[in-house]
């Protein structure tokens, strides 16, 4: 499978060489600004060396494709700058490179919540739609690439949440993956009643003050039959079912569900203690899946893990947030019509496919999710999928920075209870509508 997928990138990336040659020339140049109206995305100029700028290429298949698409464009080179590993931290040094219009940057990797900050801040150019067969592309994920019915980035990677489990503890103590965090709760009291579990934390999340606890807070919420915001992106958290959600939170750091230490953990914290069997669930990203099963002494949970929808709050599956990552074209940037065949280059089926198999990231593109080959090896792919087309967007917000602090504040504020639920939502609701008129 890897020499085919070789092969198709190699091709791939011949074929994009020729359109490259046959289309305009000469590097430097900007070229290409936002446009306005309702007419044709304006025309993307310049060709020469672009950069990357992305969050940490902890599988190295990133700088992979970009030195497959190097090899093929000798005088168009990619060259990764990775950011921080936070994504709070990848967002303030976007912005922070935009605010004085450099063009260090060409290529953004964006998280999918930034589009309607960076497109109405003019940070990033409208893309060509008919440049992308976007038919083919998961419908939720398209979405987070528009902002006003025009496209200004291109979805690359999708995201769910999914509950990982360790399945040989389950099976032992003749339970079934859960479907409600109740049933959740009754699992852990009988595998922790086994000898060899008796000292495995329950649960693990994104409970640090970040992004990650966005996410969670707002999985939890949606899990309970609440929301965020209404369908007119109207605040709606000061609600019974948003204290629900946040309460299953409160209640399971205070009764040790949640063990204390997650109040720090972002995504690799919790990825390396479940890979260390510290616990028996994990609430994470479809990228755990790779590196937990790794034979090499890295994990002690290899081929003893399986995934599970969401638990929810309710009588059924819980509601993921819709993650993922996007590639925009910075404003400020030179050799954009590189830049946008290297788009182009990096979400083809055959990169996407390439992806997927050295990361275990969702891809964006449908029919990956229903190759029977790549089911064999990705069994969650249905599971995944499914997470993903019922997952809820975080809030589209111009100011999402001040958006997703708010949250962050008041959630953190609750788990640590320095507020109770009720004032932390009641606070959230009155600074969210402010920040959301």
């Amino acid at each position: 499978m890897a020499q085919r997928t070789t092969l198709r990138l190699t091709a791939l990336a011949s074929a994009v060489l020729l359109v490259t040659a046959c289309g305009s020339g000469g590097s430097g140049g900007s070229g290409g600004t936002t446009g306005g109206g309702g007419g044709a995305a304006p025309a993307l100029e310049g060709r020469g060396e672009i950069t990357l700028a992305t969050g940490k290429d902890t599988s190295n298949n990133m700088q992979k494709l970009s030195d497959e698409w190097n090899a093929a464009h000798p005088n168009e080179k990619v060259r990764l700058v990775e950011l921080p590993d936070s994504a709070d931290g990848q967002r303030q040094q976007m912005i922070q490179n935009a605010q004085v219009k450099s063009d260090a940057y060409t290529v953004l990797n964006m998280d999918v919540v930034w589009t309607a900050e960076f497109a109405a801040n003019r940070w990033v150019v409208e893309l060509p739609r008919d440049q992308f067969d976007l038919n083919n592309f998961l419908k939720p994920a398209v979405a987070t690439a528009e902002y006003r019915d025009k496209l200004y980035a291109v979805p690359v990677y999708s995201d769910g949440g999914l509950l990982y489990y360790r399945k040989d503890l389950l099976e032992k103590a003749g339970v079934q993956p859960p479907k409600t965090w109740d049933e959740l709760t009754s699992a852990c009291q009988k595998v922790k009643a086994l000898p060899e579990a008796a000292s495995i934390g329950c649960y693990g999340g994104q409970f640090d003050k970040y992004e990650g606890l966005t996410v969670n807070f707002d999985e939890s919420v949606n899990s309970a039959g609440g929301s965020i915001v209404d369908g007119s992106g109207k605040p709606t958290v000061d609600t019974p079912q948003a204290k629900a959600g946040l309460d299953k939170l409160v209640n399971g750091f205070a009764s040790g569900q949640i063990p204390q230490k997650a109040i720090t953990f972002k995504e690799e914290d919790g990825r390396r203690a479940f890979q260390a069997g510290e616990l028996l669930f994990m609430r994470q990203w479809p990228y755990q899946w790779a590196l937990a099963s790794k034979t090499d002494g890295s994990s002690q949970v290899a081929g003893k893990f399986d995934v599970a929808p969401l638990p929810g709050n309710g009588s059924g599956p819980g509601v993921s947030s819709l993650g993922g990552h996007n590639f925009a074209i910075s404003a400020f940037a030179k050799n954009k019509a590189t830049a946008l065949d290297f788009i182009k280059f990096f979400t083809s089926e055959a990169a996407e496919r390439s992806n997927l198999l050295a990361t275990s990231q969702a891809p964006t593109r449908t029919n990956l999710y229903d190759d029977a080959e790549l089911n064999k090896q990705f069994p969650y792919l249905k599971t995944l999928k499914e997470s993903i087309l019922s997952a809820k967007p975080r809030p589209k917000a111009v100011r999402y920075g001040d958006v997703t602090s708010a949250i962050q504040e008041a959630a953190y504020a609750a788990l640590t209870k320095n507020k109770d639920s009720a004032t932390a939502l009641k606070e959230l609701q009155a600074k969210l509508q402010d920040l959301l008129k």
